[in-house]
C-alpha cells in the first residue's frame, strides 16, 4: 500500500473541483483495499471511497482524512448456453468495459456506453440510460466490510436496486468497499432501442442494428448532449446529470399537470415503478428559467444539456452548491417538486 499526503482530488474528477485529501491511497488489490481501511481504523480517519470521480462534488477544503481510490483491475468473461458472464474489477474503466461486452457481441449493457466512471461505482447508484440500468444485468457484487475487515458477496436480490438508488447509498451507505462486479448479458441477441433518440437515429437504418452500431449511436448521442467527457470542451466539465427525474405518484402527478395546464405546457413523462410517473428534470429545469446556456459566471448550465451543471473554468465547490441551490429553489417554487441531486457530495 502506498499512503500518500495532501493529494489534490480535483484532477480525479470530472468536475474538477474541490481540495486535497489529508491521505490518499490507490488501491490495485483486494489487500491494497482491506490495508488501507485498516490504516483509516487505527487512525480513525474519515474515510471516503473515490471511484472515476465522475459523480462526485468535493468541498473546497478537501477530506480531512483519506480518500481511497480503488483502481482494481481486470475483466474475465464465460459463455453458458447464450448467456455471457463477465467479471470486473472494480477499477475498470465503465465505457471501455462496455465496449468489452460488445466485442464479444454481448447486448445488455450497451445502451450505457460513455458513461464516466469505474465499473464499482455503477451498482451503487445503479447507473442508467436510454432504457437499461446495471440492475438488469448485475448477478453479484463483492464488497469488503469496513467493520470487519472481511468480504461479502451481494446477489442480485440482496442489492436493493431501485431507480438510481442500492443498499450500496442507502441502508448500507459507508459500510462497504465494492471489490468486483458480476454481469449477465446476452450473446447474440438484440440490441435495446427503447428511446426516442435512438429510434429516430436508426430510423432509416434497413437491417437491425448491431451492439457495436448502438454503442456508438449512443456515444455520439451522449456527445451532442455535452454527457460525454471530451478533452478541450467545457460543457462536458461536469458531473453528468445533476439532478434524477422525479417519479411521483398519481396524485403528485395531478397536481404537476394541473401548474402547467396554467401555463399552458404539456409535460413529457413516461410511465414508471408501478403505476408512477418519472418527470423530466430536465424540463423542470428549463421551465423554471434556466435555459441550456444560463448563467455568465464560472459556473452554469451546459449549452447542449439543461441537466449538466458546468465548471466553466476556475469555478469552486461552493459556487457550484450555491447554482445548484437556486435551481432547486426555483423549481420547487414553480412546480411544487425538491429535484435530489445525482452527484455524491463529499467534505
Amino acid at each position: 500500500m502506498l499512503l500518500q499526503e495532501n493529494v489534490a482530488l480535483a484532477p480525479l474528477t470530472t468536475m474538477q473541483v474541490g481540495g486535497p485529501a489529508r491521505f490518499f491511497v490507490e488501491a490495485i488489490t483486494t489487500d491494497d483495499v482491506r490495508d488501507a481501511v485498516a490504516y483509516a481504523k487505527s487512525r480513525k480517519l474519515p474515510l471516503f471511497i473515490l471511484g472515476g470521480g465522475s459523480n462526485l462534488i468535493v468541498s473546497d477544503a478537501g477530506w480531512p482524512g483519506m480518500a481511497l481510490k480503488v483502481a482494481i483491475p481486470g475483466v474475465n468473461h464465460r459463455h453458458v448456453h447464450g448467456t455471457a458472464y463477465f467479471d470486473a474489477g472494480a477499477g475498470e474503466d465503465w465505457d471501455g468495459f462496455v465496449a468489452i461486452t460488445v466485442q464479444h457481441h454481448c447486448v445488455g449493457i450497451e445502451c450505457l456506453s460513455g458513461i464516466p466512471g469505474s465499473v464499482g461505482g455503477t451498482p451503487v447508484q445503479n447507473v442508467g440510460a436510454y432504457g437499461q440500468e446495471v440492475a438488469d444485468t448485475i448477478v453479484s457484487v463483492v464488497a469488503l466490510n469496513i467493520e470487519t475487515g472481511e468480504e461479502e458477496e451481494f446477489e442480485k436480490g440482496d442489492c436493493g436496486f431501485r431507480y438510481r438508488t442500492s443498499v450500496f447509498n442507502t441502508s448500507a451507505k459507508g459500510k462497504y468497499v465494492i471489490l468486483r462486479v458480476s454481469f449477465a448479458v446476452i450473446h447474440d441477441g438484440e440490441p435495446r432501442l427503447a428511446y426516442a433518440d435512438l429510434q429516430k437515429y436508426f430510423a432509416n437504418h434497413n437491417s437491425k442494428p448491431t451492439p457495436a452500431e448502438v454503442r456508438e449511436a449512443v456515444r455520439q448521442i451522449r456527445a451532442s448532449k455535452a454527457m460525454l467527457i471530451t478533452p478541450g470542451d467545457p460543457d462536458s466539465r461536469s458531473a453528468g446529470s445533476f439532478f434524477k427525474n422525479p417519479v411521483l405518484s398519481a396524485e403528485q402527478f395531478d397536481e404537476l399537470k394541473t401548474r402547467a395546464a396554467s401555463r399552458h405546457l404539456e409535460i413529457p413523462n413516461y410511465p414508471a415503478l408501478n403505476a408512477q410517473h418519472k418527470v423530466s428534470a430536465a424540463w423542470l429545469v428549463e421551465q423554471s428559467g434556466f435555459a441550456k446556456g444560463y448563467g455568465n459566471g464560472r459556473v452554469g448550465i451546459s449549452r447542449k444539456h439543461a441537466l449538466a451543471i458546468v465548471n466553466r473554468g476556475g469555478a469552486t465547490a461552493a459556487e457550484i452548491v450555491q447554482f445548484k441551490d437556486e435551481i432547486q429553489r426555483r423549481v420547487e417554487e414553480t412546480w411544487g417538486i425538491r429535484l435530489e441531486p445525482e452527484p455524491v457530495f463529499v467534505g
